[in-house]
């Protein structure tokens, strides 16, 4: 049972939630990429995969340099978003509106992302964790961005596609 004493057992907890949540964001994105039709949307995807990496090498990081125990967690939150964005991969239908649909799916994530690293970097802040502080603001920043690259994406190309079906 989680127990959560001091707001350091809460930073590590949030840290090991997000490392969880990266790690099956791994594993999703090619699925989402080889569903995704639109060249654009894909390289979108590809491009996040690869920050993906880097942001849980930089989790992985944070661990090591607190050298504490940080217990393995499963990220119920990116299993369930992860789970809807399958369900939109599976579908039938039209390719644009499946990217338009796709693109709603990836910007939940986001979402959630930028939850996470917003509270972790605020807990940081406040341990006193300044390495850990720089290190979570660069996911938060790569995560915004990927965000707003969707936004872009999905109104000047994707979502017009699809509103022509």
């Amino acid at each position: 049972m989680l127990k959560l004493d001091s707001m350091e057992a809460l930073f590590l907890d949030q840290i090991a939630d997000l490392l969880d949540a990266e790690e099956q964001l791994i594993k999703a994105l090619p699925k989402m990429t080889k569903a995704a039709t639109s060249p654009k949307l894909r390289q979108a995807f590809e491009e996040h995969f690869e920050q993906t990496q880097s942001q849980a090498d930089r989790l992985q990081q944070i661990i090591d340099a607190l050298d504490r125990k940080v217990p393995a967690k499963s990220c119920a939150g990116m299993k369930g978003l992860i789970k809807e964005g399958e369900e939109t991969e599976k579908a039938s239908g039209d390719p644009a509106v499946k990217d338009a649909a796709l693109i709603a799916a990836a910007q939940r994530i986001e979402h959630y992302e930028i939850a996470g690293y917003g509270c972790a970097r605020t807990f940081a802040e406040i341990l006193g964790l300044e390495e850990a502080v720089g290190i979570l603001q660069d996911s938060l920043n790569e995560e915004a961005a990927a965000d707003k690259k969707l936004t872009r994406l999905a109104k000047t190309v994707v979502n017009v596609e699809a509103a022509s079906v």
